[in-house]
């Protein structure tokens, strides 16, 4: 038998691509650093955890339902998602994550020599799923910590598809607001299907943030994503959305996996989308932990980035991946940013105040 040739079979972009190598169980990071505990302020995540109504869904699943299928195309949620937003309920996809929409889209509308287009210093999934898909990702500077439209628009020619748009954005917690949302909206006018992805949708409380959900009536090439994963504490169960135009979402319905979602997934997501309480619980705790914060990284002399959802970003002095290590040992788990393309940032997750504080006592003692 001949021996495998890999080198010919892998595709010249997958072989140039690599692999995100996920961080290790937090068991296995207390051993590692030699911590009794540890703070994850690395992946947004909200400390509150899902909400009391779909705690009890978790908490009430019976074992056995485990063996039958879900529902292929999460019917029940898609039928709430449409009451909510007055919507039809095929305006609607829900997958696994918002990774596996991102997926849908550029599988459902690129093809060889066809680019996308987003910022250099955003959510990075936009990019990797396009490159390993062997699309071109066309990547434009931000400007002041923003997406920047004009440099948007110059890039964009025929072969240009789908134009991603991180608002408010991750890492820097800027945003378009309203009118300026519109004015790229009207400028694209209906040529490349424009994809905002509001992850941190609820976070935000500021008036002039757009909810791109109410703008798909009048632009049709508009694709809005939101998950489960930030506000609403779900990030184990995997599970987000897209809207849109009935159209485009049924062109992007062909492209979809189906019985990705899992049924606790989808009931606990149904039961979470009524709980406003723990949105402003949840708004709560992250005022008043970047208040602290800003005050603190004053003092401290710490140039910082403070924007809209759970998170912020801090300059530090020193290397960030040697002070994810310093802070590793000290219990306190952050995102180092060389990968966002932020040399020496961290990037911090807004917890509640008692974290906070051991975060910025860590800080201290690593400077």
């Amino acid at each position: 038998m001949r021996p495998l040739s890999l080198d010919r079979l892998v595709p010249s972009y997958v072989k140039s691509f690599e692999a995100y190598i996920p961080s290790k169980p937090d068991e296995e990071l207390k051993r590692l650093y030699r911590t009794h505990i540890l703070h994850r302020l690395n992946n947004n995540e909200n400390p509150l955890g899902p909400p009391p109504s779909a705690q009890e869904i978790i908490r009430k699943f019976s074992p056995p339902h485990a063996a039958i299928y879900p529902s292929g195309d999460s019917y029940y949620l898609r039928q709430k998602l449409a009451e909510k937003f007055n919507m039809h309920p095929d305006q609607f996809i829900v997958g696994n994550g918002a990774n596996e929409v991102i997926t849908f889209v550029i599988k459902a509308f690129c093809e060889k020599g066809d680019n996308i287009i987003t910022g250099d210093k955003t959510f990075a999934v936009y990019e990797w799923v396009t490159i390993f898909s062997g699309f071109e990702a066309r990547l434009v500077p931000l400007m002041d910590y923003t997406f920047d439209d004009e440099g948007i628009l110059a890039r964009v020619d025929k072969k240009t598809k789908v134009i991603f748009i991180c608002n408010p954005n991750n890492p820097t917690g800027t945003y378009w607001d309203k009118e300026r949302m519109k004015r790229f909206l009207e400028r694209i006018d209906n040529r490349q299907i424009v994809v905002v992805d509001e992850a941190y949708f609820e976070f935000v409380e500021r008036e002039d943030y757009p909810d791109c959900i109410s703008l798909i009536d009048k632009y049709p090439n508009l694709v809005v994503f939101r998950t489960f994963s930030k506000m609403y504490g779900l990030a184990g169960l995997r599970i987000g959305y897209l809207a849109g135009n009935l159209d485009v979402v049924n062109t992007i319905r062909k492209t979809c996996v189906v019985y990705s979602v899992n049924t606790i997934a989808q009931k606990a997501a149904y039961a979470a989308l009524d709980d406003h309480e723990h949105i402003l619980k949840t708004r709560k705790y992250v005022r008043e932990g970047k208040e602290f914060l800003r005050r603190e990284l004053i003092r401290m002399g710490l140039p910082h980035v403070i924007g809209e959802g759970n998170y912020m970003m801090i300059k530090l002095p020193i290397n960030d991946t040697l002070a994810y290590r310093k802070l590793m040992a000290l219990g306190i788990m952050i995102r180092a940013m060389t990968g966002f393309r932020y040399p020496n940032y961290i990037r911090v997750t807004i917890s509640e105040l008692p974290v906070m504080e051991a975060f910025v006592e860590a800080l201290k003692k690593i400077l």
